[in-house]
């Protein structure tokens, strides 16, 4: 991964931003909507250019989020035109967070996940997959 024009795998720069205090959710990590409307505005500029013209989105068909991103994080989002149809234009988009300022870059988007308090992921409790029927 490299803060070039492109990522390793050829997709390009579509936007890049940084996370701020206030789009923190109640625990203090940036809330996943956040993220997701800094990929949905880098999937307009892309499409937007194609399109030379407006354009609206219609549909997110998949997301998940791999890692939480962090406040001070320079979060990247790349861009890959998948496919151009008539009137419709698909794009993927993955976002990166760089943590600190010579960091290493963390792919960050791919569920919710029970975290510990040092971030890590933890089991979920029986009772609640039991109450929820989860376990079923």
């Amino acid at each position: 991964m490299s803060t070039n024009d492109t990522n390793d795998t050829g997709s390009a720069l579509a936007l890049r931003s940084v996370a701020l205090p206030a789009f923190t959710n109640a625990h203090g990590d940036i809330f996943g909507g956040w993220l997701l409307s800094q990929m949905d505005l880098a999937g307009g500029t892309v499409a937007t250019r194609l399109a030379e013209g407006r354009i609206v989105t219609v549909a997110v068909t998949e997301m998940s989020f791999q890692r939480p991103v962090f406040v001070g994080d320079e979060v990247t989002c790349f861009a890959d035109v998948v496919k151009i149809g008539r009137s419709s234009i698909t794009i993927k988009i993955s976002a990166f967070a760089r943590r600190g300022r010579a960091g290493e870059d963390i792919k960050v988007t791919e569920g919710h996940v029970a975290v510990d308090a040092e971030g890590k992921s933890r089991p979920v409790q029986a009772h609640v997959a039991t109450r929820t029927g989860a376990d079923q």
